[in-house]
């Protein structure tokens, strides 16, 4: 059985000194590869060089919301340039975050446009960081959608904005929250989705599934959001591994 960690921010210096180890129990949880995500251009640098170390591991580049400020005519080329490593399988995370509100919300909505426009000029689907920002980022996918294709990681929208977002063709990102205790919500959407749409991740450091909340989350506790996947669903584990293995490959256009 193997499984995919589609999110996780490896390159983040909690994990500098036991990444060996993590990565081996992921291995040992049956993970076969993980993307780490960009941020900023810092950790695009730092995900493109972890992914060049090991071959279990492919980066995103892009930049967060939060960071969209360094979007700059030197960011987007650097950015541009990293698209063309063989290991970059994405632009991402990029979108919308109206909780922080570090920046506005014109700055942001032109950085994700920009960053949409890039990665249909390089042929690479999209994962998009929507954080209270359900409205604003399905109004700029439904204008700028990338035809490489979009994964809403961490969805955390309703019902009615699940099926928009599977109209326009997007999948969507489930993790820890899935198994926490609280979330029938969560659990009832994702019982429901169509399993060929779906991408399971960690979000790691953050985003613990509810077995190990208070520690950090790590790329083998991914199994934990497979396993509750397949019950909730009424399916065997290495039926939803299967499953969220293959969506992987067909979205990031790997090999399964």
């Amino acid at each position: 059985m193997t499984l995919v960690d589609t999110h996780c921010h490896l390159d983040f210096e909690q994990f500098d000194p036991d990444r060996e180890a993590v990565l081996e129990r992921a291995a040992a949880a049956g993970v076969g590869r993980i993307v780490i995500p960009g941020v900023d251009l810092a950790a695009c640098r730092r995900a493109v060089a972890l992914a060049e170390r090991y071959p279990q591991v492919y980066a995103l580049v892009g930049l967060h919301p939060n960071s969209a400020d360094e979007l700059t005519p030197d960011g987007l080329a650097e950015i541009r340039s990293l698209t063309k490593h063989p290991k970059v399988v994405g632009i991402g995370e990029i979108g919308i975050d109206l909780y922080w509100r570090k920046l506005s919300l014109m700055e942001q909505e032109a950085a994700f446009r920009t960053q949409l426009a890039l990665a249909d000029e390089a042929g690479l689907p999209v994962v998009v960081h929507d954080r209270e920002a359900h409205a604003e980022v399905l109004a700029v996918l439904r204008e700028a959608r990338p035809a490489a294709g979009v994964a809403l990681h961490a969805f955390s929208g309703d019902r009615a904005m699940a099926e928009a977002a599977l109209e326009l063709g997007c999948w969507l990102g489930v993790d820890g929250p899935l198994t926490y205790k609280k979330n029938d919500a969560l659990r009832a959407l994702f019982a429901a989705a169509p399993l060929d749409r779906v991408l399971i991740e960690t979000d790691a450091p953050y985003l613990t599934p509810q077995a190990r909340r208070g520690k950090r989350n790590e790329p083998a506790y991914v199994r934990y959001v497979a396993e509750k996947l397949a019950e909730i669903r009424g399916i065997a584990l290495e039926t939803a591994a299967e499953a969220t293995t293959g969506n992987a490959a067909r979205f990031f256009r790997w090999e399964s």
